[in-house]
């Protein structure tokens, strides 16, 4: 990231702060990896309006994680998002080869990124409107997202 356009944060307020304005420039894709989604705010009623106008509007929603379990048991309104839009979110689960990776990062539209070096920490850094600081984790995104496997599905049977 070229450091005119990188934003250094590093307490929860700050990443919070970061993340909410990622989702709120997305227009098309929102591309994200975390170990489990522990300290994203997805069962927040700000980010639960936030993702719902962003699909409503047309956009598409990936999450990649190794263990869905805290969504589910903690976030009931991202689990009602998923049952609402089913048809415009994507969620899926690492294979155990990959449970190593420990960064955490949100891209929107391939222009806007939110980066943390790694999940058990708070620093990282935002970079908006710069397509090429997000090259790097859209790759390894891609990579991610071939190795991983469906899960939380909007029912019980998955349909």
């Amino acid at each position: 990231m070229t450091d005119a356009a990188v934003h250094k944060f590093n307490s929860h307020a700050e990443f919070e702060a970061q993340l909410r304005d990622c989702v709120g420039r997305a227009r098309l894709t929102l591309k994200m990896f975390d170990p489990d989604f522990s300290v994203f705010p997805l069962g927040s009623t700000e980010t639960d309006a936030a993702l719902r106008g962003f699909l409503a509007g047309g956009g598409a929603l990936q999450l990649a994680m190794h263990h869905s379990a805290h969504i589910e048991r903690h976030y009931p309104r991202f689990v009602r998002l998923l049952r609402d839009f089913n048809h415009k979110i994507e969620v899926r689960a690492t294979a155990r080869s990959l449970h190593h990776l420990t960064d955490s990062f949100c891209i929107a539209d391939g222009s806007h990124i939110v980066r943390r070096f790694h999940s058990d920490h708070m620093r990282g850094e935002a970079a908006f409107d710069a397509p090429a600081a997000t090259e790097l984790s859209q790759e390894r995104f891609s990579a991610i997202w071939l190795e991983a496997v469906s899960t939380l599905h909007p029912t019980t049977t998955g349909l």
